[in-house]
């Protein structure tokens, strides 16, 4: 393959510093990181990868903490403004605070984790959570989450399978992802933070992520905003640009992407509501 069959070379400014490609899928639009690493694994390896933590230590884990907290209650609002049952499974649960956050609010909680560090701090707090997928029986769940997780599975179909297997009739999947067509993703580009190869290795546009989940018979509901994220990841790229923080170009970027996206519905991430057809 050419230079001119990949949208972008992006390099992993988390842990190796190896560079990878991004390349648009023939059938929807949605990007897909090459090469595959064989050991993914080891690219989690870092004490900055938050969603394996619940690190306090810079300002800006307490900046993440403290959205990550009011978004909380935001989210449990918007999941019971589209589904009444009470059954939730939430893939890619990471420490946890959102199953112990729902599970406050009398729903009946269960969680997929691979890793075991954030596992062990999940059930520190009461939540339990499984490795696999496989555990849990067909047609169990009335909403199932992935916060920020569908970007980082090995195989999109099989995600989507288990989803339909697993939900209820009429369930909900609540799917966040990045949005490669946002303004800040277009600013920064290959030190787009919330490219995150090779951990993230698929890429979505509103597109390209209806088509796919249409094809395996869910239908979109509705569309939610995750304003807060544009002003955390340009933060994380003007550091992958520049070496710096820059702490006030990172907000104004961050608002000017809000701003934008509120005409063109382009935000930095979005949250989708499929129901199960």
């Amino acid at each position: 393959m050419t230079d001119k069959d990949f949208h972008l070379k992006c390099k992993d400014h988390l842990v190796s510093g190896e560079e990878f490609r991004l390349r648009m899928r023939s059938d929807f639009e949605i990007l897909e990181t090459l090469p595959k690493p064989k050991n993914l694994l080891a690219y989690y390896e870092s004490e900055d990868y938050i969603s394996h933590t619940d690190s306090k230590k810079s300002f800006t884990d307490k900046l993440y903490r403290g959205v990550k907290n009011y978004m909380l209650a935001e989210k449990l609002k918007w999941i019971l403004e589209f589904s009444n049952g009470s059954e939730i499974l939430d893939i890619g649960a990471g420490t946890g605070d959102f199953l112990l956050a729902a599970k406050k609010k009398d729903f009946n909680v269960s969680g997929i984790e691979p890793n075991k560090g954030a596992r062990k701090l999940a059930l520190e707090k009461g939540i339990e959570l499984r490795q696999e997928l496989s555990y849990f029986k067909e047609n169990s769940f009335d909403v199932i989450s992935m916060w920020h997780v569908l970007e980082h599975v090995p195989d999109l179909e099989f995600q989507l399978k288990e989803l339909q297997r697993l939900l209820k009739p009429n369930g909900i999947a609540v799917i966040a992802v990045p949005n490669f067509k946002s303004f800040d993703a277009e600013y920064y580009k290959e030190f787009w933070a919330a490219y995150d190869v090779p951990r993230h290795l698929w890429h979505f546009s509103q597109n390209g992520i209806s088509g796919l989940f249409k094809k395996h018979n869910f239908k979109k509901i509705e569309t939610k905003p995750l304003v807060f994220d544009s002003f955390y990841v340009s933060l994380l790229s003007e550091k992958n640009k520049t070496g710096k923080s820059n702490f006030l170009k990172a907000f104004n970027l961050g608002l000017k992407s809000n701003l934008k996206a509120q005409s063109t519905s382009e935000y930095s991430s979005l949250v989708y509501f499929f129901q199960k057809s």
